[in-house]
Formats: structure tokens, C-alpha cells, sequence
């Protein structure tokens, strides 16, 4: 997972972040703020460096892996959303031989989020296409045994983006982490299985009129 990588659709590529993209990034999230209630996105420059900082620190030691949402048909970055979490499971201790199973170059499960874009992006084909980009690397790639997806319980707008994709509510883990309007934020979990994935994957080509 070490090597960098794009993902690239017909209106949605998805970019290593890097520190060349502050700029851009600052003009998506400071645009209209009005959607960015359960998110904590960056609203100055010295939060949006802190921020890249912080997302190629964890790209570098394996966690995460961050990209800059590039909209094709507005020739601009729009937004962001990377993987994270991206630990293979340790199999060692459940018998003998068991570590074989253990995947050191990818990862057992993939989380997908971070995810925000300028206002104008949401709900359109870029968002649709990145995450249709995303799972397929997960899925058909890395193989993973599971992408996850999670948002702030009270976030109506997202959970029912999420479910659109085809995902399944697992449950809310209460008391999960900090919300972004300081708060103590519950969290709703969903998740896609490798069996699911290939009805949902024509779902989303269907949607995206592929």
C-alpha cells in the first residue's frame, strides 16, 4: 500500500493529497460552509496545512491513504475523502500455520471516509464515482473481506448517501469520538461484504448511466 495511486472515472478523479493541493482544498471548503455541520473540515489556511500534514503522516505509516477529489467537468478540486484504517488482521495466535493468512502488503478491511466536498459536488455524479472508484480498488484489489463507512448518527444526509450505495447499518456505537460541533458524537456503522458488492457495483454503474 506503500506505492502512490489514482483513481480515475469519467467525472471524478481521485488524487494523492499532497501539500500542492492546499489551495485548492481551502477554496472547496470555504466556499458556502452551510453542509458542513457533522464534519469537521478545515476553514483557514493554517487549519487546511495542519490537516495535509496530518493525512500524509498517517499515509506514511500505513493507517490512511488520502486523496483530493478532482472534478472533471469543473476542471478544480471539489473536496477530499481517503481510506483509513487500513490494518490486515493478525491471525498468529488462533492456530498453528495461521499467520499464511495474514496479508501484510493489504489490508483484511478498508474504512472510506473523511469525505467532504464544496457544496456544489454533492450529490452528483462525482460523489457517486468516487465512491464506486473507491470500493472497487477495496473489493476488487485488496480484496477485503469488508469496506466500512461511518458518520455521525445524527447526520441524516449522509447516512442516506451511504445506504444509496447499497451498504448495511451494522449498528451505533455510542459515545464513539468527539462531533465536530463539540459534542460527544454517536456513531453509525455501515458496511458492504465482497458478496454484496457485485449487485451494488452494477447499481452504481447503472446510476452513473455506464
Amino acid at each position: 500500500m506503500s506505492d502512490l495511486f489514482s483513481l480515475e472515472g469519467r467525472h471524478v478523479h481521485l488524487v494523492p493529497m499532497d501539500l500542492g493541493h492546499v489551495d485548492g482544498l481551502l477554496t472547496a471548503a470555504t466556499e458556502d460552509r452551510s453542509t458542513f455541520g457533522f464534519t469537521p473540515v478545515p476553514w483557514d489556511r493554517p487549519s487546511m496545512v495542519a490537516y495535509v500534514e496530518l493525512a500524509l503522516a498517517n499515509r506514511e505509516s500505513g493507517d490512511q491513504y488520502p486523496f483530493v477529489t478532482w472534478s472533471v467537468d469543473a476542471r478544480r478540486v471539489v473536496g477530499s475523502t481517503r481510506f483509513y484504517e487500513l490494518t490486515p488482521w493478525d491471525w498468529s495466535s488462533l492456530y498453528p500455520g495461521s499467520e499464511v493468512l495474514r496479508r501484510h502488503d493489504r489490508p483484511d478491511v478498508a474504512n472510506i471516509g473523511y469525505t467532504w466536498l464544496d457544496p456544489s459536488a454533492q450529490r452528483t455524479s462525482v460523489n457517486t464515482e468516487a465512491k464506486l472508484l473507491m470500493m472497487r480498488h477495496a473489493f476488487d484489489e485488496w480484496e477485503v473481506r469488508a469496506v466500512r463507512l461511518q458518520t455521525d448518527s445524527r447526520n441524516v444526509r449522509s447516512r442516506a448517501a451511504i445506504e444509496r450505495l447499497g451498504c448495511t447499518l451494522d449498528g451505533v456505537i455510542r459515545a464513539e469520538r468527539p462531533a465536530s460541533d463539540g459534542t460527544v458524537r454517536d456513531t453509525a456503522v455501515f458496511s458492504m461484504l465482497p458478496g454484496e458488492w457485485p449487485v451494488h457495483r452494477q447499481r452504481l454503474l447503472d446510476r452513473l448511466g455506464e
